[in-house]
């Protein structure tokens, strides 16, 4: 069944299995790049290399868990499990005492978080029609994002009543958590038609990946560069608590970029159903150069927020479109496949946008880390502009 724009009650339900995880998974992430510089005596070029392992972590395992998928013809199943691991995870973070005890609990986070995110992006496609799958896209991202600044705010919240005392606020992660993974196990179903397809005949074969064609590799390209313009949002963090910011109202950052991302998510999915695909794209690089540049020069805290704000409105124009962008041009039978490669190449990317932002901070400041941002989305436009259209 469906809503009355013709999107199925099992989207619905996954946006808010994106929305309870994200609130959980934010609550403590909000807090986390201070909790290591402040309580823990973190660098932040160890913050750069924590947040890049975790987040390309999570984009490695997604190239298994999505070829898996395929291979199975059962999506929710890996979904469960890696949200599941995710819940298990919460525990860790109010458990550690130093920066490797904060990397193995967010390393297992993200191993959770990419077991989960290819089936799930697939199990997406595959339930829904495609002249709608933008909105689909672009739904659960909303969703997602209303968690992504619920967590924060309730960690606001905690950090005032419990007086500042980070590992007390972690544990409230837990509940959020547990209940992301039984409204999944409960209220989302199994495609039919991927259930009656089966099993795919290996559970890679190359001669399908060379198959996937020059669109899906010109994606996999972009999506590769526009993520070494993108490095972990706790570089947000750092700048905020540079320029002011009391550490019981670090959340605050993830709050206000995360309003901007969840009221334009769906607003743009539903863009990328009626409208040039690139245009968007470009639009989007354009706002993360804008981003880039207003929290490289800013000296206010009001100069921040303006950074962040325009942060969160190029993730509202992206990252539901490069899911839509990637299901239109790979076969049904490989969809969880090409969302694990995708992600393959964006999590080295990671990795490596991370530690260099972390290592231009220590090294020549924090305006650096954001002007060589900048520069990398510049060099995506132009490699965007350089496609041609018919291709």
């Amino acid at each position: 069944m469906s809503d009355s724009e013709g999107l199925p009650r099992d989207v619905w339900a996954l946006g808010f299995v994106s929305l309870l995880m994200d609130t959980s998974s934010e609550l403590i992430h909000s807090l986390l790049p201070v909790f290591m510089v402040a309580a823990l005596g973190a660098s932040p070029f160890a913050v750069g290399v924590v947040e890049g392992v975790a987040e390309a972590t999570a984009m490695i395992v997604k190239v298994f868990s999505g070829t898996l998928s395929d291979f199975l013809g059962r999506r929710k199943e890996l979904a469960v499990a890696g949200y599941g691991l995710g819940a298990l995870s919460k525990p860790l973070f109010a458990l550690a005492g130093s920066v490797p005890g904060v990397l193995g609990a967010r390393f297992i986070d993200r191993v959770g978080k990419g077991i989960r995110g290819a089936p799930r992006d697939a199990l997406i496609a595959d339930v829904t029609p495609e002249a709608v799958r933008g909105a689909a896209y672009g739904l659960r991202q909303a969703l997602d994002t209303v968690g992504a600044f619920l967590g924060p705010l309730l960690g606001v919240a905690l950090m005032w009543l419990l007086s500042e005392r980070f590992r007390a606020v972690f544990w409230f992660a837990v509940i959020p958590g547990a209940l992301a993974v039984l409204l999944l196990a409960l209220g989302v179903r199994e495609s039919p038609a991927m259930a009656a397809r089966g099993r795919a005949r290996a559970p890679i074969r190359l001669s399908a990946i060379a198959g996937l064609g020059r669109d899906y590799w010109w994606i996999v390209l972009v999506g590769a560069v526009f993520t070494l313009a993108r490095f972990s949002e706790a570089f947000l963090v750092l700048r905020a608590r540079q320029n002011g910011l009391p550490d019981a109202f670090a959340p605050a950052v993830y709050i206000v970029m995360n309003v901007v991302f969840a009221a334009g998510a769906y607003p743009a999915g539903r863009l990328a159903d009626a409208l040039d695909r690139r245009g968007l794209l470009a639009l989007g690089l354009l706002f993360l150069v804008a981003a880039d540049a207003v929290l490289g020069r800013s000296v206010t805290l009001a100069g921040v927020a303006a950074g962040v704000a325009l942060w969160g409105a190029h993730m509202a124009l992206t990252q539901g479109l490069f899911s839509t962008l990637i299901a239109a041009a790979a076969p049904a039978e490989l969809r969880g496949t090409a969302f694990g490669l995708f992600n393959l190449f964006a999590g080295g990317a990671t990795l490596l946008s991370s530690v260099v932002a972390g290592l231009l901070w220590d090294r020549i400041g924090a305006p650096a880390t954001f002007y060589a941002g900048a520069a990398f989305s510049v060099a995506a436009l132009a490699l965007l502009a350089g496609r041609p259209r018919q291709a």
